[in-house]
């Protein structure tokens, strides 16, 4: 069968390898598409220090059911359509205990700690099989990215009497603007690229703004009455969207941080105890987030070809993502087809 790796910084390998067998309690999958994320392009561009070496990318997966092991349950038959939670969880620290094994502290992800998903077949425990009837592979693909904003959104408890505030209109931050929306809430898109904003519109944010020509202060003062969003989420990971977060916030507000920062960031934290701000970090995302993307992308409401920037055979895979690298706000996912 055929894998892609990413054996060194700026390298891309198409190669051979064995295929798998089904084990007890695991299910061996036809993998037919996989996403390429922005850790994919980080560990690409050498900058992915969690990613073990010459490491097969991928966690964003549509695939069909091959083959089931002894003792996977009946609901798991083969040609069931499925996505994967792609995080492990080890049942013993104490985000696991706890119940948030989406926060293991020892979480390996897979195509960044252990070994993913671009290769034509693979097993994995039938505990990780997300049933996806209904979708098309590729449309699967789009799961995972946007449980994560959906986790998000969760984590702030959004109702319909929010104003949302997102930074961010990558794949992440169009999760949490659908998740928004989806809850009643008055959704504020914010980026630097006019078509990603002109998408977050259609996707359910009420207002967008372009902060690298509007003036984002004096915009949400007069978009919210003066008073601010009452919740931000971060889905950048930049050093002036953590400050602007905690600046703009409403008092009593809450801020969700979900991209990583690179650089420390300084932040005002006067105004943690003077707006009793609550903040959230929030990670990947829980079966339940899973769950409600499909019965969200089931209706068909979602115009998913737009979040598909190419849709490429595995040995287009290095010109593609030299492309990403070039020009990376111009891109939402790259679809490996690997049938």
């Amino acid at each position: 069968m055929k894998i892609v790796r990413i054996p060194s910084p700026g390298v891309i390998s198409v190669e051979e390898a064995p295929k798998p067998q089904v084990t007890e309690g695991h299910v061996l999958l036809k993998i037919n598409c996989v996403g390429f994320c922005g850790s994919d392009l980080n560990t690409y561009l050498g900058r992915n220090l969690m990613a073990k070496e010459a490491v097969i990318p991928g966690h964003e997966i549509g695939a069909t059911v091959e083959t089931i092991g002894a003792g996977v349950p009946d609901f798991l038959k083969p040609g069931t359509v499925v996505t994967v939670n792609p995080y492990t969880n080890c049942g013993h620290c104490a985000a696991c205990r706890s119940g948030h094994a989406n926060a293991c502290e020892f979480n390996e992800t897979l195509g960044v700690q252990r070994d993913g998903a671009m290769r034509e077949y693979m097993v994995l425990p039938w505990e990780k099989i997300i049933p996806a009837q209904g979708l098309d592979a590729r449309d699967c693909a789009l799961v995972e990215p946007m449980s994560v904003g959906f986790h998000a959104v969760s984590r702030a408890q959004v109702t319909d009497s929010d104003t949302v505030m997102v930074f961010g209109c990558g794949m992440i931050g169009v999760g949490a603007i659908v998740r928004a929306s989806l809850r009643g809430a008055t959704v504020i898109a914010v980026d630097l690229d006019d078509e990603k904003l002109a998408l977050a519109r259609r996707l359910g944010a009420a207002h967008a703004i372009n902060s690298k020509t509007q003036d984002l202060h004096a915009t949400l003062m007069e978009l919210t009455a003066g008073m601010g969003p009452t919740v931000v989420v971060e889905a950048v990971g930049s050093i002036p969207t953590y400050q602007a977060a905690i600046n703009e916030v409403a008092f009593s507000g809450r801020v969700v941080c979900i991209g990583y920062s690179k650089n420390d960031v300084t932040l005002t934290t006067s105004l943690f105890v003077k707006k009793e701000l609550h903040i959230f970090g929030s990670r990947n995302a829980t079966p339940a987030d899973f769950e409600a993307v499909i019965r969200y992308l089931k209706r068909g409401q979602c115009p998913t070809s737009e979040l598909i920037s190419a849709c490429i055979k595995p040995d287009r895979a290095l010109e593609e993502m030299r492309k990403w690298a070039d020009a990376p706000g111009k891109y939402f996912r790259i679809i490996v087809d690997m049938n």
